[in-house]
């Protein structure tokens, strides 16, 4: 937990560095399914809160397709694939969030539990000067996530050990319930795939930061 607080305070320094005047500034954190995202993301928000910053998450993860749209399309084995998700609509918000930082906008939040996005799970004011756009496909140099490129001030790419990553998948999917068998195929048939296309096909961040 330590090194994810250096980590953080090393961040934050570097965007508050970086955004000088600017009204709204907005930090890609992008990554494999299983690196950390989540935990970096919530720490980084509570150093620029010491630092008397304001920020604020805007997850990749409120733009899954619903599981009755995937089940209908025959993909919902594939539920966190590139493919899964309603990249313009998270595009859309993103310019919105850009050209409009004197506006309140309310933004989906993914409910893990519930296993579907909620709309308005959170609302971005205008005091959040720092935002930071969490998820897997932020730098994917691939249609339709590159329309993203030019959306974001400072671009992290947060990276974790092949093995490790696997065991964090597969634990993921023990915690539903799953025997180790199933965990491990649930993992290898999706997870596995999606975290090497992460790997294998996003755009050079400015920032690298290996778990």
């Amino acid at each position: 937990m330590q090194q994810v607080e250096r980590t953080a305070a090393q961040l934050a320094e570097a965007a508050i560095m970086r955004a000088a005047d600017e009204q709204r500034f907005i930090i890609a954190l992008s990554g494999p399914p299983g690196a950390g995202k989540s935990t970096l993301s919530e720490m980084l928000v509570a150093e620029f809160s010491r630092r008397g910053q304001t920020a604020a998450i805007v997850p990749m993860d409120g733009f899954h397709l619903d599981n009755a749209v995937l089940e209908a399309r025959g993909t919902l084995a594939r539920k966190g694939a590139p493919f899964t998700f309603d990249a313009d609509g998270y595009a859309v918000l993103l310019e919105r969030l850009r050209k409009t930082p004197a506006a309140e906008v309310a933004v989906p939040v993914f409910d893990r539990v519930l296993d579907l996005a909620r709309a308005g799970g959170r609302i971005i004011a205008p005091e959040h000067r720092f935002l930071i756009a969490e998820g897997n496909y932020l730098l994917l140099d691939e249609e339709p996530w590159v329309q993203l490129a030019d959306m974001f001030d400072l671009t992290v790419m947060l990276k974790a050990d092949p093995g490790e990553l696997r065991r964090r998948l597969v634990d993921r999917w023990l915690a539903h319930g799953l025997d180790p068998d199933q965990a491990l195929a649930r993992a290898l048939s999706n997870d596995i795939p999606n975290a090497e296309l992460v790997v294998r096909n996003s755009r050079k961040a400015d920032l690298e930061i290996r778990d």
